[in-house]
């Protein structure tokens, strides 16, 4: 028979039991007695306590949904403003380039003008410098004069306003004489030229 000690309290109101030796019979000790909890359960409780409720979950995720969209609105309302500002400023002031362009060339029509000289030479001149110039100007601007002389007639840059027979054949479907010059403006036709055509 074996013995082990043990120290049993016993608290019944007032009264304190105490037995200091606990014999067991059969030689057997007394099994120790621990207490282990589940660790997976316990786990799947931290995990629980963790994780959100799915009504909880849809409702941030709405609502951070919802607050990206209105700033999505807001800054393309913004845009739409901002276009319209600069649509509005450059068609009022879109010419500013080619006023600044011009200038020069209205203020030497200006001293021609104001010029006391009664040489008809020396005007010519003065008006053949001044066109020269004015051509240069537009040119830098993108303009360019629509080629007529000798040749063939082209709808996308002339318009025929008359038609002349008897030209001969090497003459048919060209240009025979220039009316009105026409001009495109970066490759692209502003006004087409008006032409005599033959037949």
């Amino acid at each position: 028979m074996s013995k082990k000690e043990k120290k049993i309290k016993i608290e019944d109101g007032n009264e304190t039991f105490e037995n200091e030796d606990v014999t067991l019979e059969n030689g057997v000790e007394e099994p120790e007695v621990s207490v282990v909890e589940d660790e997976e359960t316990e786990e799947e409780n931290t995990e629980d306590n963790t994780e959100k409720d799915p009504l909880e979950a849809a409702l941030d995720e709405n609502a951070k949904l919802r607050d990206q969209l209105l700033r999505t609105i807001a800054e393309f309302e913004n845009y739409k403003k901002r276009t319209l500002k600069e649509k509005a400023e450059l068609i009022l002031n879109g010419g500013e380039k080619t006023i600044t362009a011009v200038l020069p060339v209205l203020d030497d029509f200006e001293r021609a003008i104001a010029d006391q000289t009664e040489d008809p030479k020396a005007i010519k001149e003065g008006m053949e410098l001044i066109f020269h110039k004015f051509v240069k100007t537009l040119e830098g601007l993108g303009v360019k004069k629509i080629e007529t002389e000798d040749a063939d007639f082209n709808v996308d840059f002339h318009e025929a306003i008359a038609m002349v027979p008897g030209v001969g054949d090497d003459k048919k479907g060209k240009v025979i004489d220039c009316v009105q010059t026409g001009y495109t403006l970066n490759d692209k036709v502003i006004r087409h030229a008006k032409v005599a055509v033959g037949q």
